[in-house]
C-alpha cells in the first residue's frame, strides 16, 4: 500500500478551492481515468462522465465555494469535512445555501480513484423546493418535539 503524499492531499483540495466552469479541466489533473464517483444523488465512474457531471453541475448554479474545516490523511487514504455555500436561481429565491458535509477519498499513484460524499440532501435541494420544503420542514418539527 502506499502513502498518501500530503503534497497530493494539498494539490486535490486547492483545486476544489478554485475550480468553476471556466476550468474543469483541471479535473484531469487530480482524477483517474476510471474515478469512481458516488454523492447521495448520483453515482459516476469515469472520468468522462465526472467532468459532464461537473460541467452540468456548474451550468446550473451561480456560486458555489468549499470551506475545508478537517482533513484527515491516513495511507492513501484522505477524509475531508467542509461547508459548502452555493447559490441556485431556482432555490431559496437564488440566496445562500449551506450544507455540511464529508468526503472519503482515495488515491493511487497520486490520483483520485474513489471519491464519495456524504451531505443531507433535504438541506442542500429538497427543503429549498415549494411545498416540499414545507412539508419537510414540518415533519422535522414533528420529529425534534
Amino acid at each position: 500500500m502506499t502513502m498518501l503524499s500530503s503534497q497530493h492531499a494539498q494539490k486535490f483540495v486547492e483545486l476544489y478551492q478554485k475550480l468553476d466552469k471556466n476550468n474543469l479541466a483541471l479535473l484531469t489533473s487530480i482524477y483517474h481515468p476510471d474515478i469512481q464517483f458516488i454523492d447521495p444523488l448520483h453515482e459516476i465512474n469515469g472520468l468522462d462522465q465526472l467532468k459532464a457531471y461537473f460541467a452540468n453541475l456548474y451550468q446550473n448554479i451561480d456560486s458555489i465555494e468549499f470551506e475545508i474545516h478537517q482533513r484527515f490523511e491516513v495511507n492513501n487514504h484522505l477524509i475531508l469535512y467542509w461547508q459548502m455555500t452555493f447559490s441556485h436561481p431556482k432555490l431559496k429565491s437564488g440566496k445562500n445555501i449551506i450544507v455540511d458535509g464529508n468526503s472519503q477519498i482515495e488515491f493511487h499513484n497520486g490520483l483520485v480513484t474513489f471519491h464519495r460524499d456524504y451531505f443531507d440532501t433535504n438541506a442542500m435541494l429538497f427543503e429549498h423546493i415549494p411545498l416540499l420544503g414545507s412539508l419537510i420542514r414540518y415533519i422535522k418539527s414533528r420529529v425534534n418535539k
